[in-house]
């Protein structure tokens, strides 16, 4: 139960600076390819947590990197931060934020699946309502549908696999080694798609600093992130995931003068009461 209460604590700082890290990229993408934020930011990101490795004493590369579920979780995390960084340049940030409040969905099932994770009719209908409230949000119907939503969906879904791979990977595998993994394939991904965008843009000194900002950011909440998930049950930590749009809606606001409407705040509120009772149930049905 410590385990599942530390595991929430750090899911919700992650969501925090998650959130964060999304104005960031979104600020630096007004004038910069998408390719070459992904690149920028993978390479800070892997020299930070290598750095952090080396100063633990622990090896940067391992015959467990080789292993299908880090494999897997390179793939996913690729695929999710590809698709999420482009959702965050051409769609509004409560938006992309909103869409990704359906991973806990998707990663209960995984645990379920997978993992063997007990989940109750009573917390699965308390999910369905959460999503309900994503649903609130986005309106999917033809005349207000936004296909660059789809962007944010396949972002959703590539990172609610790494998730699930960070579950799995190998328990003598450190935050920071998984770190170190996870960042220093955005590298090669930024390129390509730089490569595709026509070529890289000499930054500004404010986009320097923005892009220097989204790193540092990018760190501390990817590291409270995999704490998050290998602490507690997943089924346990995930629905924390939903702070995050409380956090992008208020960033939104002030930073980019996005006006929420009624809807969107009534989704917001269901949401997160969702979230406050799956954390109740779950405090229930842990064993001791």
């Amino acid at each position: 139960m410590q385990d599942n209460m530390r595991g929430s604590l750090w899911m919700v700082a992650a969501m925090a600076g998650f959130a964060v890290e999304d104005a960031l990229i979104k600020q630096a993408s007004a004038g910069l390819p998408v390719g070459e934020i992904m690149a920028v930011f993978g390479f800070g990101g892997w020299l930070g947590f290598l750095l952090l490795t080396w100063h633990r004493g622990q090896r940067a590369l391992t015959p467990d990197i080789l292993r299908p579920t880090l494999l897997m979780r390179a793939a996913t995390e690729i695929f999710g931060r590809l698709f999420f960084t482009l959702s965050l340049a051409y769609s509004t940030l409560a938006a992309t934020s909103s869409i990704l409040q359906a991973t806990p969905l998707a990663v209960t099932l995984g645990a379920a699946l997978f993992f063997g994770e007990k989940v109750g009719a009573r917390r699965w209908a308390t999910i369905l309502v959460g999503f309900f409230g994503v649903l609130l949000i986005l309106r999917p119907l033809p005349s207000s549908f936004d296909p660059t939503s789809l962007l944010a969906l396949l972002g959703m879904l590539g990172f609610a696999g790494r998730d699930l791979a960070t579950r799995a990977a190998p328990p003598r595998l450190s935050h920071l080694q998984l770190g170190v993994y996870g960042f220093v394939v955005l590298i090669p991904t930024g390129l390509a798609l730089m490569l595709w965008e026509g070529g890289a843009v000499l930054p500004s000194p404010a986009q320097t600093g923005w892009l220097m900002a989204t790193i540092l950011v990018g760190i501390g909440a990817y590291y409270a992130l995999t704490s998050a998930m290998r602490l507690g049950a997943v089924s346990m930590v995930a629905p924390f995931r939903y702070s995050r749009l409380l956090f992008a809606l208020i960033l939104a606001v002030v930073l980019f003068g996005e006006r929420p409407d009624m809807l969107t705040l009534v989704g917001a509120a269901v949401i997160v009461l969702s979230g406050l009772i799956l954390l109740r149930d779950g405090r229930r049905s842990a064993p001791a």
